[in-house]
């Protein structure tokens, strides 16, 4: 979001004008939400409704709808929505290969218990996670492949999604390349090692409390081994098909772009499938001359990834519009004369970011518009600045994998959708967030850290050594 010019916009009625869009948006979800609405398509309307509103409150017209379409036309938009195609196609794929049903045998053959199969698969995608910096990127491959599997053996469906997006948000929390933690750390002038040091005595503790709370409801709500049909059962020479999350993976880990990893993972997999004759030719495309239509499994995968794509393009426009009227900027410096004490700096730095990427649904802009208020903030009360990095860190990986309009969130629930292939119900974002254990614990632990004091050091900036953090 940094990349967008200096427009401004402003609107009619003051700061109401201008919350009234995102109000409208956050609402509307939220409301959706929790009528249970399916996927992320129920959510178009009211961004559409959310961005009406905002061009007949803008002042000027033009410089509402430069501003949305320039947030809407960011590299960075272009980049996810090509990765969500390509994850997507690839799920496809490993669902037709039989991959699914072999992994779900392995873990049938292991006898893991229900409680015992989510903490692997916590562990999973902590690995991938950390390995890769990208909760993105871990929802996306591993989402599709374990949340069918865990549904085949009768896990509870919402604690399983709820632990996928658990472990892919540990990695977004401490992984040095990941954004959330380069933003906050760089932010702070802070180095990324020793932030990610000392952000470990809150991530563990939260990760510990997490995982009994994950064993606890899949052991407690689970079901029984879902029967799988007979076309379906099981061939263990699919297995083979684990090469491709590898080949991405350490690709990811080579430091490619996600891009290049995903490409190369597909190409990888429709060559492995082809040479085991796990997929036929003809699913990679063919023509229904009768009802003048292609087939693939490409053209599935890509529908899949739709709702995510034009949820996340409408999105950009509206945060883009609201970033555009300086609004986040005023909130981050509302409360500069209002602190007295380390606990209300602190106090104030979790509200302001927290407030922001509220209204924007944006982590990274939240940590980059609210930075120079919590580093003046911070080094008015003498907190260091890697407890200021942290807690900004912190807060953003709690919020937008909570609620059900950030598009973590969103994008877990829309791999949920991979298990319409097996008879298994796809996940509501609602019930994803209700079930992400592993963020509503470091909710906790942060606000603990605040009110308590824990991990908090007086040693201004300049005195700060790696044995004190």
């Amino acid at each position: 979001m940094d990349e967008l010019t200096k427009l401004k916009v402003d609107y009619y009625g003051g700061l109401l004008g201008t919350l009234i869009p995102p109000l409208v948006f956050i609402s509307g979800v939220i409301t959706l939400s929790l009528m249970g609405a399916p996927d992320e398509r129920g959510f178009w309307p009211i961004l559409i409704l959310a961005l009406c509103l905002g061009l007949l409150l803008a002042k000027d017209k033009n410089t509402f709808c430069e501003s949305v379409l320039e947030g809407m036309s960011q590299p960075v938009v272009m980049i996810m929505i090509m990765a969500w195609m390509l994850a997507s196609t690839i799920g496809v794929l490993m669902g037709l290969t039989g991959f699914v049903e072999a992994l779900t045998w392995g873990a049938n053959e292991l006898d893991l218990g229900h409680s015992m199969f989510v903490i692997a698969v916590f562990f999973v995608c902590v690995l991938v996670s950390v390995s890769t910096g990208s909760s993105f990127g871990t929802i996306l491959i591993c989402g599709p492949l374990l949340f069918p599997a865990g549904g085949l053996l009768g896990v509870h469906l919402p604690t399983l999604a709820g632990v996928i997006i658990g472990g892919a948000t540990f990695g977004d929390c401490i992984a040095p390349v990941s954004d959330t933690t380069i933003a906050s750390a760089l932010s702070q002038k802070a180095d990324i090692g020793s932030t990610v040091k000392s952000r470990m005595k809150y991530v563990i503790p939260a990760a510990l409390i997490a995982i009994i709370m994950y064993a606890i409801s899949a052991g407690t709500r689970s079901g029984d081994l879902l029967q799988l049909p007979p076309k379906l059962e099981a061939n263990p020479l699919a297995l083979i098909m684990i090469v491709v999350p590898l080949v991405i993976i350490y690709l990811l880990l080579k430091k490619k772009h996600l891009f290049h990893g995903l490409i190369y993972g597909l190409i990888v997999g429709v060559i492995t499938a082809l040479a085991c004759g796990l997929l036929a030719p003809e699913e990679i495309l063919s023509l229904d001359l009768d009802h003048y239509r292609a087939n693939s499994f490409i053209i599935d995968g890509i529908n899949r990834a739709v709702g995510i794509s034009f949820f996340t393009i409408l999105l950009m426009g509206l945060v883009s519009s609201v970033k555009a009227s300086g609004l986040l900027e005023r909130l981050a410096n509302f409360s500069a004369d209002k602190i007295a004490s380390a606990r209300q700096a602190e106090g104030w730095i979790l509200g302001s970011v927290g407030l922001i990427v509220l209204v924007t649904a944006h982590s990274i802009v939240a940590i980059l518009t609210a930075s120079e208020f919590v580093r003046q903030a911070g080094e008015q009360m003498n907190i260091n600045k890697y407890r200021r990095a942290n807690l900004m860190g912190l807060v953003v990986c709690t919020f937008p994998f909570i609620l059900p309009y950030f598009i973590p969130v969103i994008l877990m629930s829309n791999a949920t959708l991979a298990g319409a292939d097996f008879n298994i119900s796809a996940i509501s974002p609602l019930e994803v967030g209700l079930h992400n254990f592993f963020s509503w614990s470091l909710m906790l632990v942060t606000l603990f850290a605040v009110i308590t004091g824990y991990g908090r050091s007086s040693i201004p900036d300049g005195d700060v050594t790696k044995e004190d953090v």
